[in-house]
Parts: structure tokens; sequence; C-alpha cells
């Protein structure tokens, strides 16, 4: 698949891009205003909140506004973060891209590839990025596992597997649980898991899938196993979020040896208590969190690189002011999109789908 939706970037290069989030919930306040705080190529200026003002708490310096039309009508809003419920990516995204704005998406980038093909084309016709948000290339374990691939530890890999479980066996009372659009486990976790595939791997070939609803009474799905076919190797993504034991994140099999890491990356819990992302020692895994190796050698512990989502955000930085293209690259992030998509259908007809 080639890249259709590249265009031709702004040739303004503004020193500081100004920044309008819509939305202040996890996401908003805990991925990405601590990096855009700490990052000296973005300011942002302004959140949309309907009711709240959680955002001044964070920094009274930020306007607080109560419609993501009154931010659009901004002439000095640059970029739009949408880290909103999932059902309103897709038309937000687009109104911001009309109003001239780039646009980072939460994930999923939208609803369906019809969407994201549609954002991806106009974001193409007005030279403008519009790009979802993969922070998870970005995690600890997975940089750890692109270094063991890059330098030929694990030789031909021939099976990849990985995990996003968690232990949840009441449903909570929160959108991603019970909305009918966009809502459920596989449009949550699903796009992590996927695009890191396809990031290792490429597009596949095809696609099965088994998506379920394991709780009772669940009102939407909460478990899925995606398995992507390419010539040489099986690729297994999971999610269970009735896992009990729920720390195992990778197992792969290649020609020369075994990887198996658990633990999930640390920068999310640390946000979380409200440290920022400036630290010298950010995104370091505690020694128990780290991966074995095992080759014909023996078992050897791998000590994980250092997770930080600051790389992702410079690359979205120097592909706005067009220096170089957008790290998730527009058939990625429409790849992830249909292949959740195929997912579904195969899980409904029990069949194997071609991509």
């Amino acid at each position: 698949m080639t890249c259709l939706f590249w265009g031709k970037l702004r040739k303004t290069m503004p020193k500081i891009v100004n920044v309008g989030l819509i939305g202040f919930g996890l996401s908003g306040r805990y991925f990405h205003a601590p990096f855009l705080t700490t990052n000296p190529h973005f300011k942002l200026t302004k959140v949309v909140e309907r009711h709240r003002n959680d955002a001044q708490a964070f920094d009274p310096a930020l306007v607080t506004v109560r419609s993501h039309d009154e931010l659009f009508a901004d002439p000095d809003i640059d970029l739009v973060i949408v880290s909103t419920p999932n059902d309103t990516h897709y038309p937000y995204a687009k109104a911001a891209l009309e109003a001239g704005k780039h646009v980072l998406i939460e994930k999923p980038f939208a609803n369906t590839s019809d969407q994201a093909r549609d954002l991806l084309t106009l974001a193409q016709q007005r030279g403008l990025v519009a790009m979802p948000y993969q922070n998870r290339r970005y995690d600890a374990d997975f940089l750890t596992i692109q270094q063991l691939l890059q330098t030929n530890r694990i030789g031909e890999v021939n099976e990849f597997e990985a995990h996003f479980d968690r232990y949840r066996p009441q449903v909570l009372d929160t959108w991603k649980e019970y909305d009918p659009d966009g809502g459920g486990n596989l449009y949550n976790l699903g796009p992590h898991l996927i695009d890191q595939a396809i990031v290792l791997f490429g597009i596949p070939e095809a696609v099965w899938g088994d998506i379920r609803i394991i709780r009772k009474d669940g009102p939407q799905d909460d478990y899925f196993d995606i398995v992507l076919y390419y010539p040489d190797k099986r690729v297994r993504l999971k999610s269970n979020m009735v896992a009990a034991d729920n720390q195992l994140r990778y197992v792969i099999h290649g020609a020369l040896g075994s990887f198996v890491k658990s633990g999930l990356d640390i920068q999310e819990e640390t946000l979380r208590k409200n440290q920022l992302p400036d630290s010298a020692d950010w995104g370091h895994e505690p020694e128990r969190q780290f991966g074995r190796l095992t080759t014909s050698d023996g078992e050897e512990v791998v000590e994980s690189l250092a997770g930080n989502y600051h790389p992702f955000y410079d690359n979205l930085y120097r592909a706005i002011i067009g220096e170089i293209p957008q790290e998730v690259l527009p058939e990625q992030a429409l790849a992830v999109i249909r292949i959740m998509e195929l997912a579904r259908e195969s899980s409904a007809s029990r069949t194997v789908l071609p991509f």
C-alpha cells in the first residue's frame, strides 16, 4: 500500500506551535498536557471543557473555553488535539482541518476506514498534518523489542504475541464501556497493539479475529484475539479485561531465540502521580520488569530501554513545520482502522479475511 495522502505541508515555520486541546480527561491531563508543557516547540494555550476548569488547576495560565467552535475560530491556534470520546473524533477533527488547523487525534483515529480516509484526504488537500496519537511506539518494552530485532538478537521472527490485559470484572460507568459508536475494548486498546505490529512487520496479508463480551451483561466487547497473517510469521494480539494475572506483555519466537517481557511501561503510572516528564531518569523501568532472552547460549536478562513519549511530539512539530513526514504515516493510520473492521467481520463470519 503506497502513501496516497502525503501532501505538501505549509512552508511557514513557526518557532512555537500554539495548541488547543479538546478535552481534559485522562489523556488530556496526563498524556498531552505534561509533554506539551515541557516541550519548547509547543505552547498549550486553550482547553475546551464544557463544565469543569481542571485545565486551569493544572496551569492557571491556560484559557478555558466552553465550545470547540470557539477554539477553531481562534486564528492563533496552529494545532488542535482531539482528546474526546471516540464518536466525536471524526467530526471534531474534520472541523479543525476545515478551519486550517493541524490535528492530533486520540486513538482510534476514526471509527471507520471511510472516516479515516476522508480526514487524510482533507489534510492532504489543505497541506495539514492529521495524525493519530500512537504514543505506545515509545513504551520501554516496544523500544527494547525494536532494538533486539534491529540487532538480530532474536533472528527471523516466526511468531509474535502481544497482550494488553486488565482485571476489571465489573463494568465501569464510562463511555468507553457503553458508547455504541466507538466504545468497547477493541477500539480502546486495539489501536495500540495493531499499530505496533504494523511498525514491526508492515501490512498483513490477512486478518482473523475473535471479538467477544465475556463479562456478564457487558454492554460492549471486552475481549479480543486477533491474528495477523504474514508470509513467514503469525502475529497474535490479545486483550482480556478479566485477566487477574495481567503482567504478560510479549512473547516472541525467532530463529535465534525467544524473548518474553512482562509489566506495563511506567510512564502513565508516573504521570498520574503529577510528575512532569522532565527528570533525568524518566521512563526507566524497575529491574523486575526487564525481559528475558533465551538462546542456545542460555537465558539472559535484557535491561529495558527507557520509555519516553517526547520524541513523538518532536516528530509532530517537525512534520508541522514541513521538515520531515509525520511518523505515523497516513497509510498506517488507515490500516489500523481497517484491521479492526476486518477483525469484527472475521469474528462474525468465523473466517480469515484478506486485507
